[in-house]
């Protein structure tokens, strides 16, 4: 219904005169906020700042790019947290968001080792912030050139990494082999797998009704919400958050069919067709993969991030979608059923901590996601 309406709409002109509606749909994609992937390693002088412009394309929760870089002392980094791009109310001990700086972490060292420099990090110089993360460093890299510094071979499919959240082709399931190269690209080890039918199709539930939790779930729904950028101005006016770009959707926010007040509105037309739209991912999934740590340290998230990225470029290389589902593993008081749930689901340790957990199997690639260009994380230097 929706879609007749905005068709009608469009064809008469409310949004663009109908002969010009081909050439307005075709000018909707916002490809200026996904520039850092093509310029990423481009000739600069300054190494540290080569190694950057990888490391902002490291996934990390709803795309904050929390990450701020220190370049003021001669070859070294220090990294903070940007204190303002946390997820107070899905994230509420800034878990996610650690594990989203050790990506970054991972690919700074991988970039760098590819360009002959040896990278020294020391993670919390100034101590592990708790409950939250403070203004004290994430971490501090020296850069040392290194002539026999080793490079990663899953380094050449960092521009190609994409979170995947297309429905997975049902008719190709994943085998044990492909699930074990995952797992290998892991430094850590503590990686397992489902791809039998009956335990695949009792987690799809259970994170499907975590992600109803959340959309139900009023201050939680809301932060996706308010960091939703729907249309290709806003996306690269701020290049971070949640995308939703494409004439269709586009032209559904013109008309003030999709809008974020009715998007909250659980009794609103707009919210009611969220649900099948996400739903239908998790009914379409192949197979679930999850990493999990010893304890739950701020160190061992930042070596989950680290993993996961690397877990995410071998899926990449094995041409595998890989999308996580955080839901489940969100802390706030709402979710505790499903946390509960999910980890007995997955036998976890009371002691360890329950990391990722992806959906994978093979799907359509998407474009690459919308970042700030590196120059704008850079706090000083």
């Amino acid at each position: 219904m929706i879609r007749r309406k905005f068709l009608q709409i469009l064809g008469g002109g409310i949004v663009v005169a109908a002969t010009g509606a081909t050439a307005w749909a075709m000018t909707r994609d916002p490809a200026r906020a996904r520039a850092p992937w093509a310029t990423a390693g481009q000739l600069n002088d300054d190494p540290r700042r080569r190694a950057l412009s990888y490391a902002i394309l490291a996934p990390n929760p709803h795309n904050r790019q929390p990450w701020l870089a220190d370049l003021s002392v001669k070859n070294e980094i220090t990294l903070t947290c940007d204190l303002a791009r946390r997820l107070e109310h899905t994230d509420p001990y800034d878990r996610q968001i650690t594990i989203g700086l050790g990506a970054f972490l991972e690919l700074l060292r991988m970039a760098a080792a590819q360009d002959g420099f040896a990278t020294d990090i020391t993670l919390f110089p100034n101590g592990e912030p708790s409950p939250r993360l403070d203004q004290r460093p994430i971490a501090r890299i020296g850069f040392v050139g290194d002539a026999n510094a080793k490079r990663d071979p899953l380094f050449a499919h960092v521009l190609d990494r994409r979170t995947n959240r297309n429905a997975h082709d049902l008719s190709m399931p994943l085998t044990a082999e492909p699930m074990a190269a995952m797992a290998r690209a892991a430094n850590s080890g503590l990686v397992d797998h489902a791809i039998e039918p009956e335990r695949v199709a009792a987690l799809r539930d259970l994170t499907w009704q975590a992600m109803y939790v959340e959309m139900t779930t009023f201050k939680a729904w809301k932060e996706s919400v308010d960091l939703t950028r729907i249309g290709k101005a806003e996306i690269e006016a701020n290049p971070d958050g949640i995308s939703l770009s494409g004439p269709f959707l586009e032209g559904l926010s013109l008309t003030g069919l999709l809008n974020k007040a009715a998007m909250l509105d659980r009794n609103s037309t707009a919210f009611q067709q969220q649900v099948p739209f996400l739903r239908a991912p998790f009914e379409a999934t192949a197979a679930f993969l999850w990493l999990k740590t010893p304890g739950n340290s701020r160190t061992d998230q930042i070596n989950a991030g680290r993993d996961y990225v690397r877990i995410n470029l071998a899926a990449t290389a094995a041409g595998v979608a890989m999308q996580p589902l955080s839901q489940a593993l969100q802390e706030y008081r709402e979710m505790a059923p499903q946390f509960a749930a999910i980890r007995g689901a997955l036998g976890i340790g009371a002691s360890e901590g329950l990391q990722m957990l992806m959906r994978v199997g093979y799907a359509e690639t998407p474009r690459a996601s919308p970042r700030w260009r590196f120059e704008t994380r850079i706090l000083a230097g």
